[in-house]
């Protein structure tokens, strides 16, 4: 099963918080794991931003990007390809996703993920409508 992260889901396989455990589940249960290419510096970025709260330490910091970027490694990346940036734009016009929370829209659907999983009840919606099976973590 081909499963689309958003980075506000995935970001929950290194921080424990609310939905990290459905998270974990849907990373056993895929056989593929969908990103889009934007994903990795957003997810940097809320780890950035956790250290500059405090929350977490520099050696923490680089154990979660270390971590991150194995995983990386081994998910099905997707491009911002003209076919991703109309779906995002359609995204845009119908519903009212943020701009990049429509990019990963459209990764989710050029990548034809069986499932899109998302912590944003907006963009789980604007996905709903453009085809995607959507799961709440």
């Amino acid at each position: 099963m081909r499963v689309f992260f958003d980075p506000s889901a995935f970001v929950k396989r290194y921080v424990s918080e609310a939905g990290t455990d459905a998270v974990l589940v849907w990373c056993d249960r895929a056989t593929e794991i969908g990103l889009s290419g934007i994903a990795l510096p957003e997810i940097i970025s809320a780890f950035c931003r956790l250290r500059r709260q405090a929350r977490i330490n520099d050696t923490q910091y680089r154990q979660l990007k270390s971590l991150l970027l194995a995983d990386i490694e081994d998910a099905i990346l997707c491009d911002l390809t003209p076919a991703v940036l109309a779906q995002a734009v359609s995204s845009l016009e119908t519903n009212v996703p943020r701009g990049m929370d429509a990019i990963h829209i459209g990764s989710a659907v050029a990548l034809k993920a069986d499932v899109f999983i998302s912590a944003d009840q907006r963009q789980r919606d604007a996905a709903a409508r453009a085809g995607l099976r959507v799961e709440a973590v």
